[in-house]
């Protein structure tokens, strides 16, 4: 059955989204069920179809809530059309909690900012510096009329990229003997910046003296928004190139950052693959219980439902039908 021929709408729970490249959506483990068109949020469309798939192998033959499910989104759209600034990340992670997702794994293309994160490389981030000019929609409790202050303090799920940590050696280089490397500790940083330009030199160096030890263009708002509705995130960030510091290399160009791309596509799949069947045979206790974030929303909105108009509650509960 081709995509074309797959239903269009999915009435199960979805386990682990996926954020990512439209190279995510074919894993040998996984075989398509539904592919739900470009979904309607109060937010606006999701950038992609969302693929349901589920885990071959896990369940009993036709009974739904048997299956390990994953969905799928392509940030970027499926023919890369929309640039970062203009992602509609609130769409994409409001459609991922109205499907009831428990937990998102999102992967990005990063520049390295240090000599040890090479390119081909790939980084479990734990912290952010958001250099974005506030040009994108970061939030879903800013409108007039609705005041909520989320922690983040903590942007990713510790225990998710302790997860993911324990499957670093599954990463390969396929074009030499030197080994790809899962780069994870608790001051891993990943600094965002505005683009659709790459860095200059001098700010590129700014950047590597903030702390930063990979630079990309996507992390905020989409970590952001993940707390905002209460999922546990973590970013894979798969080096490229060692952006514009290094004065005896050339600044980074389109070109450069191709070279690694086939590479990084092929430990991305086996990276998620075996995270997706890890989790099918035993779901990890930080998607059972909610990673701590279950319930936190209700104690952030400081304004009173009777002060929120009707359209204000109609799009709190899209994301959380069971607090208003």
């Amino acid at each position: 059955m081709t995509n074309s021929e797959l239903p269009t709408n999915f009435d199960g729970d979805i386990d682990l989204a996926i954020i990512g490249g439209t190279g995510l959506y074919q894993l040998d483990c996984l075989e398509p069920i539904a592919v739900i068109p470009p979904l309607e949020t109060p937010w606006g469309v999701t950038s992609s179809p969302i693929t349901i798939s589920k885990f071959i192998g896990a369940g009993k033959e036709n009974d739904l809530n048997d299956y390990f499910h994953v969905a799928f989104i392509a940030r970027h759209g499926i023919h890369h059309e929309y640039p970062p600034t203009r992602v509609p990340f609130r769409a994409n992670m409001a459609a991922l909690k109205y499907l009831k997702a428990r937990a998102v794994l999102s992967f990005s293309a990063v520049g390295s900012l240090q000599h040890h994160i090479k390119p081909r490389d790939f980084v479990l981030p734990q912290q952010i510096i958001d250099r974005t000019k506030g040009i994108r929609h970061s939030s879903y409790f800013n409108d007039e009329g609705l005041v909520g202050h989320v922690g983040f303090g903590n942007p990713f799920s510790t225990s998710f990229a302790k997860y993911i940590y324990q499957f670093r050696n599954v990463l390969q280089d396929y074009d030499s003997d030197e080994p790809c490397l899962l780069h994870f500790d608790k001051d891993k940083t990943v600094i965002c910046m505005e683009g659709p330009q790459f860095s200059t030199r001098a700010e590129s160096k700014m950047y590597k003296s903030f702390g930063g030890d990979v630079i990309n263009m996507s992390v905020i708002p989409e970590a952001k928004l993940a707390r905002e509705c209460e999922l546990p995130y973590q970013m894979v960030c798969m080096s490229t190139d060692y952006d514009a510091w290094k004065d005896e290399e050339e600044p980074v160009t389109v070109e450069t950052v191709i070279g690694h791309l086939t590479n990084n596509g092929r430990n991305a799949n086996l990276l998620a693959s075996r995270i997706i069947e890890s989790m099918a045979n035993e779901l990890p206790e930080f998607m059972k219980t909610g990673d701590g974030l279950t319930g936190t929303i209700k104690t952030s909105i400081s304004t009173k439902p009777e002060a929120m108009s009707k359209d204000t509650l109609e799009k709190l509960r899209f994301l959380f039908p069971d607090y208003w």
